[in-house]
């Protein structure tokens, strides 16, 4: 049983994530709606849903007119529990899709590596347990943010300037805020098209490079564990 994963954009790709769920023994089977690939109307015959990142905002359905269908699949798989996992944009559209509130965020951009602590919830997260209580550097790069959560969800980890870092809700799904998949040659196209206003580009592209072997240590747990949770649900299916 394949992972469904929603790609928006080809420079907001898997990226790190590929390698290490193919070396987990997960399959994926990728969709481009915006190249004309159809999402499917169900979660019937895969093991987990990722919705990866990309520059439309959560609500803006007339920009990317596959939003609403990609909302309904991760509202199908919070309630069948299938194992799902919101990356940026993603994580946003959990929140939408699930009753929390998604806004442009009044600090403005976040861009770069900043440090996002674990808070008490997140002992024994299959996800994000493994992070030490100072916290792990993780690659930034968004102006929206979660501001209000779903009612039920749990905050796992925690930003200083945008507090909603990582979410779960029920016992399957994970919104983040973050790029924990994030590679260096991805991230370093993100800022010539449409430069993000009052960002320094070039230093957020050199922290992203200077800590490449760090974030790829800090965040491959959470992939690992996402990787476990697929093949649990996939055995219980047999």
């Amino acid at each position: 049983m394949p992972v469904l994963v929603i790609e928006h954009e080809a420079d907001a790709s898997m990226g790190r994530f590929q390698p290490w769920l193919t070396a987990a023994g997960c399959t994926v089977d990728i969709r481009r709606p915006a190249a004309g690939d159809a999402l499917p109307t169900d979660l019937t015959g895969y093991a987990g849903l990722v919705v990866l990142g990309g520059s439309p905002a959560a609500w803006e359905d007339e920009v990317a007119p596959w939003l609403p269908a990609t909302r309904a699949l991760i509202r199908l798989g919070v309630q069948d529990r299938v194992p799902t996992l919101g990356l940026c944009l993603g994580g946003q559209l959990m929140a939408l899709a699930l009753g929390g509130r998604v806004e442009r965020g009044a600090a403005g951009w976040e861009c770069g590596v900043v440090t996002v602590r674990p808070t008490a919830a997140a002992v024994g997260d299959p996800l994000v347990g493994h992070l030490p209580g100072d916290g792990l550097p993780a690659a930034q790069w968004h102006s929206d943010v979660v501001v209000e959560l779903p009612v039920g969800a749990r905050l796992l980890v925690a930003g200083s300037t945008y507090e909603n870092q990582v979410f779960g809700v029920g016992d399957r799904a994970w919104g983040v805020q973050f790029h924990p998949e994030v590679t260096v040659a991805d991230f370093c196209t993100w800022g010539a098209l449409a430069p993000p206003s009052g960002v320094d580009v070039d230093a957020a592209y050199a922290q992203v490079r200077a800590l490449d072997e760090a974030l790829g240590a800090a965040w491959k747990p959470l992939a690992d564990g996402f990787a476990g949770q697929v093949h649990d649900y996939s055995r219980s299916r047999l």
